[in-house]
């Protein structure tokens, strides 16, 4: 009998060892998942005041309203955490873009690129002004006219 109790003794033992071992591991993926979320919740676009909270120092560009879809693009391209605001005070309204300071250099390249893409828009040709040359062009070209006549029956 005294065997039967040793053995489940050391049953109940490992049962409660076992479910520490599952508790704390539990435990460690959740605040994994929770370091991962807070990372990954703080990239790109953001609110001002998520962005503030960085305590990294902030910086700020006024742009256009036009132009923001674009900075967007080449933002996310080069992974700077970011927040627009809009400045309603003043007719039209602006829109600030901050960054953080340490995104500063990352940044300016960015906006460089983003500023050359805008000058290479402006040189480039319309495509719709392209395309009313062209239908001009055919309208003007002789080519064959084809009438077709419908048959009556009585």
């Amino acid at each position: 009998m005294k065997l039967q109790e040793e053995i489940e003794q050391k049953t109940f033992n490992i049962m409660i060892s076992t479910t520490k071992l599952s508790a704390r591991t539990v435990l460690r993926a959740v605040k994994a998942a929770f370091r991962l979320y807070q990372s990954k919740a703080s990239q790109g676009k953001q609110s001002v005041r998520t962005l503030l909270r960085q305590n990294r120092g902030v910086s700020s560009v006024e742009i256009s309203k036009t132009g923001i879809r674009g900075l967007e693009r080449y933002a996310k391209k080069y992974g700077i955490d970011y927040a627009i605001r809009k400045d309603t005070s003043e007719v039209p309204p602006r829109y600030l873009v901050f960054f953080k300071a340490p995104d500063a250099e990352a940044f300016n390249s960015a906006f460089k690129e983003y500023s050359a893409s805008l000058l290479n828009k402006d040189k480039r040709p319309s495509v719709l002004a392209k395309l009313h040359e062209l239908v001009q062009a055919a309208a003007e070209l002789p080519g064959k006219v084809r009438h077709k006549e419908q048959e009556r029956g009585l």
